[in-house]
């Protein structure tokens, strides 16, 4: 018989209300069910283990080859860079270190731990600790969702320009030419790499307002990435888990590669140290730090519930801190040393346009008598710039050469990768090969990113039980179907101008409440205590002062100033695009449409409604859907294993050492099984939830139809004494 223990069990506010709390009058009683959390050093702990046949990393390496693939993409190629170079070169690092250590790596421990703690997607995991937060999931699915809608179209861009760098000579390395001979105005008055980018590759339209047909080009290299991300990501991580080793490895082998090959260029060095030259007084400027922290936020991928997915798939014992430290490492390191190889080769650019801005100069004074000869050294070609005055040097109509003039012109984005990157590759010998390594690997990076994206969101999408019974390959096709339709709107002449606005309003302001709200429901609805001792009894390794301080105040302090700062900014700053004006040749800054910002608006309340709207709907419970939230919350920790030893008969001394083992399979412990029970112990086993919905009436007037019923009966005879027993464990 077990022991009867009278307790006053802690209530988080969500627990289904007792079947009966009192004696009838009539002799019956009611049966009280208290579950109560296991004690682990006065920290209460529930052990959820997941899902049972979940899926896992075949090893360790293909675990951190795919975070390591997802985490560095191309930010750290194309937007990196541009940071250092605009806010104090070297001196950017400092600030970009700090956020690192005091956001980056704590709220990445907290998406990558509470991921392989629960063994659940980011739905999943949300509802886990409290079902009010499942808006957390469906906020960060919908997220998602906007960047692999636009993130799959960089990828489009990467092909069409692999496809065409197999041609010699390479398309965007002169002007075509008109049937009198000359050069296209449009591409003599910007570049041979401008024209080829707005006109070629995207017959840019003028404005968002006039977006053109089609490309079909466009449609079909769109096509093209969505059926070959489809064929990696459609059996999860058993199909992209052998993807990663290329597109996580070949980045680094081609960025080896034009190392060497960039400091060996002419002005390679003049390139670096115009990067990383500090300039501290930068530092002085909050916008400088504000950049760092978001550069850092994006660059990790937080919040997109891929970090989740991917802890989810790791052992229970797995050192995820480690993990955590290696992975933020190898970031920082790879973002500085793609940013030496571009601005390498940037130098390298720059100083070729000055040799020709120097000797388009030199012919004209040569011209006017200026100069004695063509190969007069540099010093006499200084000197006779000097001698020229200001309306001289205008009426010449003479260039003004600077090297740092030219390295100032280092665009970001798109614009790095397209326009800026591809000229100086023209400029190398054997350019072709160049040009196939190059966007051979952008293609890495963004099929690693892309990799990572959804499967955050297929986890995500797996976690809702009618989705489940759907086979996955089935699931994958219909979300890179839909994601292809409305990507349609990428491939018109405004392609470029929708991406820059999704980039700007779908994943950003979303994306921090999401972080914002995930360390909030970690650390004070969770407990920073409880997380700390899931944390120890993972990886044997308890987090001390510093992951305290960064989890309860200094992350969610910045995480608040950088949503503030990012909806002001958008307030005061009138948001722009820059459309490509043909007549001119350049690029030419307008206002967004209304219509255009409505759509924005929707996208960023798309990605931030879900969380309140789930925690009201749940709350009063006025989701049909949610029949009873108390009453799912209960039978998904009955059905655990830890639970069935938490009910179990455990005042027998001699059951061994697994009986008393409150660990469930995702800490290692002793799973229970139909043989570990006989027939006597059914009998003295306590009442489930599950069971008493499901018991038959016992009154003998209960006619043989009703016996099991779906209903909650109370026995009406005396025959038989019930006992009230609630179970302290």
């Amino acid at each position: 018989m077990a022991a009867t223990k009278i307790i006053d069990a802690p209530r988080n506010g969500h627990e289904m209300a007792p079947l009966n709390t009192r004696a009838r009058g009539d002799g019956t009683h009611g049966v009280t069910i208290v579950l109560t959390a296991p004690q682990r050093n006065s920290v209460q702990s529930v052990d959820i283990p997941g899902e049972p046949d979940r899926a896992a990393w075949s090893g360790k390496m293909q675990f951190f080859l795919s975070i390591i693939g997802y985490s560095v993409g191309l930010g750290n190629i194309w937007r990196f860079p541009y940071l250092c170079q605009q806010n104090g070169g070297g001196a950017f690092l400092i600030p970009f270190m700090i956020m690192l250590i005091l956001e980056g790596i704590p709220l990445f421990l907290i998406e990558l731990g509470i991921g392989q703690r629960m063994r659940l997607g980011a739905l999943g995991v949300w509802n886990t600790i409290h079902p009010w937060l499942g808006g957390i999931g469906i906020s960060s699915c919908i997220v998602t969702l906007f960047v692999a809608l636009y993130y799959n179209v960089i990828i489009t861009w990467v092909f069409y320009y692999l496809f065409n760098s197999f041609r010699y000579p390479l398309p965007w390395s002169t002007c075509p030419l008109n049937g009198s001979g000359f050069e296209l105005e449009e591409c003599a008055k910007s570049s041979e790499t401008t024209y080829f980018w707005y006109r070629t590759t995207l017959d840019a339209a003028p404005s968002m307002d006039e977006p053109g047909g089609l490309k079909w080009w466009i449609v079909l290299c769109l096509l093209l990435s969505w059926t070959i991300v489809f064929f990696i990501v459609m059996k999860g991580i058993q199909s992209s888990g052998k993807v990663v080793y290329f597109t996580s490895l070949f980045p680094y082998i081609v960025l080896t590669i034009f190392f060497v090959r960039g400091i060996t260029l002419r002005g390679a060095g003049a390139g670096l140290m115009h990067m990383y030259t500090p300039k501290v007084e930068k530092l002085l400027e909050p916008t400088v730090w504000l950049d760092a922290a978001t550069q850092v936020f994006y660059s990790f991928g937080l919040a997109f519930g891929s970090l989740i997915a991917f802890g989810s798939y790791n052992t229970p014992k797995n050192n995820c801190v480690r993990d955590v430290l290696l992975v933020s490492v190898c970031n920082a390191v790879t973002a500085i040393y793609a940013s030496v190889v571009i601005f390498a080769i940037l130098g390298f650019k720059a100083t070729v346009n000055v040799d020709r801005c120097v000797a388009g100069n030199t012919d004209i004074l040569v011209k006017h008598a200026l100069l004695p000869f063509k190969n007069a050294s540099s010093e006499d070609y200084e000197t006779a710039i000097h001698k020229i005055n200001a309306t001289e040097f205008s009426l010449l109509h003479l260039s003004e050469c600077s090297l740092s003039k030219e390295l100032d012109n280092a665009a970001e984005g798109t614009g790095l990768a397209f326009i800026v990157f591809t000229q100086a590759i023209v400029e190398l010998p054997g350019a072709p090969f160049w040009a196939v390594l190059f966007f051979t690997m952008l293609l890495s990076l963004g099929l690693g990113s892309q990799i990572g994206i959804l499967e955050g969101m297929l986890c995500t999408l797996f976690d809702i039980d009618i989705i489940k019974r759907v086979k996955k390959q089935h699931v994958t096709g219909v979300v890179c179907l839909f994601c292809f339709i409305v990507g349609f709107i990428f491939c018109t002449g405004a392609g470029e101008y929708w991406l820059k606005m999704f980039d700007s309003f779908a994943g950003t302001i979303g994306l921090v409440v999401v972080a914002l709200m995930e360390m909030i429901a970690v650390i004070f609805i969770y407990g920073h205590e409880r997380f700390t001792e899931d944390i120890y009894q993972m990886t044997g390794y308890r987090p001390g002062l510093y992951w305290q301080w960064t989890w309860r105040y200094i992350g969610p302090v910045i995480m608040v100033c950088i949503l503030v700062s990012s909806i002001v900014f958008m307030v005061i700053r009138n948001p722009t695009y820059g459309a490509w004006n043909a007549d001119l040749g350049v690029v030419e800054q307008k206002n967004y449409p209304s219509w255009v910002m409505g759509v924005a608006l929707a996208m960023i309340l798309a990605g931030v409604l879900p969380m309140p709207i789930v925690f009201l709907m749940r709350s009063f419970q006025c989701l049909k859907v949610d029949l009873d939230i108390h009453q799912g919350s209960i039978r998904r920790n009955e059905t655990t294993a830890s639970t069935k030893e938490m009910i179990d008969n455990d005042d027998d001394d001699d059951d061994d050492d697994d009986e008393n083992d409150f660990s469930g399979p995702a800490l290692g412990g002793h799973v229970k099984t139909q043989s570990d029970f006989s027939e006597d112990d059914e009998e003295d086993k306590p009442m489930t939830m599950r069971m008493m919905m499901m018991r038959p009436t016992t009154n003998a007037n209960t006619p043989l139809k009703n016996l099991g019923t779906n209903h909650l009966n109370v026995p009406t005879s005396r025959k038989k004494n019930y006992r009230k027993n609630t179970y302290d464990v």
